[in-house]
């Protein structure tokens, strides 16, 4: 079944290298391949719901600056459909440097994220028509509180893509079905797991999780907790992983339960991080391997 999916929040174009070892104060050092692509937590997840047979529209702020032909051609490619919130902003979008170790697929990345580039218009609601599921990664606060009360008011599942603590993030919380929670989120006066689940929980969020990279994830879903383990892989590249899952989590949760949808989507993460960049493990069909159609 085709499924529409609107994932909210930052665009950027990431130039991505290669390496052996990290470079070291002063040094050049030559990569040992590169890849330019679109990037963002809310983009990256757009376009593995995508290929996992849906369509994705994406709302953020793009402009018309030289290199945004570069973020756009890319996303056509990957058949996801921009919904532009700025378009005649002539700045850069943002544009990030990473930097993957070739033996451990550690990654550093140095971005502005979008600091610079905040969206405030309205947003017209007829843009959330037909929509099956909304993802919010939180890099455009103000139009994401108001795309979550019109969400809510139509029962439109929303999940919230939580890699970081945001202000603002506590007026969407409250009205959002589900939370995926990167280990490093620590919302106000929180400083581990039972905390962070315990203040989520009293927003009254039905679905919650928390990802922590190779080791098991944990849940708290309907009053109930639990551990999903995840798939052990020998990895090339986590560059984007917890994009790929969240993309991933979108479209099994409109198929299955919270807990079938999160150890799916571990399956397809785990499985994209054998792969150097964001783009290469779609080259193959995974889902007959991975025991998913």
């Amino acid at each position: 079944m085709l499924n529409n999916g609107l994932f909210v929040g930052l665009i950027t174009l990431d130039f991505v290298y290669l390496v052996t070892d990290y470079p070291s104060q002063n040094q050049k050092i030559v990569a040992t391949d590169s890849i330019t692509a679109a990037g963002g937590p809310a983009t990256n997840a757009a376009v593995t719901f995508s290929y996992l047979g849906n369509q994705s529209m994406l709302l953020g702020v793009l402009g018309c600056h030289p290199i945004t032909q570069l973020i756009k051609a890319d996303l056509a490619e990957c058949k996801v459909s921009i919904t532009d919130l700025d378009p005649t902003r002539l700045d850069s979008p943002p544009v990030s440097s990473i930097i993957i170790t070739q033996n451990s697929g550690d990654r550093a990345v140095i971005s502005i994220n979008a600091t610079k580039s905040q969206a405030n218009q309205t947003i017209n609601p007829d843009i959330l028509a037909d929509v099956d599921i909304i993802l919010i990664d939180g890099h455009q606060m103000l139009i994401s509180q108001e795309i979550a009360q019109i969400a809510k008011l139509n029962h439109i599942p929303m999940v919230i893509d939580a890699g970081s603590w945001k202000p603002g993030f506590e007026k969407i919380l409250p009205l959002v079905d589900y939370v995926i929670c990167s280990e490093h989120f620590y919302p106000p006066d929180c400083h581990n797991s039972q905390e962070v689940f315990a203040y989520l929980s009293a927003m009254e969020i039905p679905h919650i999780a928390i990802t922590c990279g190779e080791k098991p994830i944990q849940y708290l879903s309907d009053g109930i907790n639990g551990r999903i383990e995840v798939p052990q892989i020998n990895p090339v590249d986590t560059l984007g992983a917890g994009d790929i899952f969240h993309g991933a989590f979108c479209h099994y949760i409109l198929q299955a339960n919270f807990i079938e949808a999160l150890a799916a989507a571990a399956k397809v993460a785990s499985y994209s991080c054998q792969f150097f960049g964001t783009r290469c493990w779609r080259e193959i069909d995974i889902l007959p391997k991975l025991g998913y159609k």
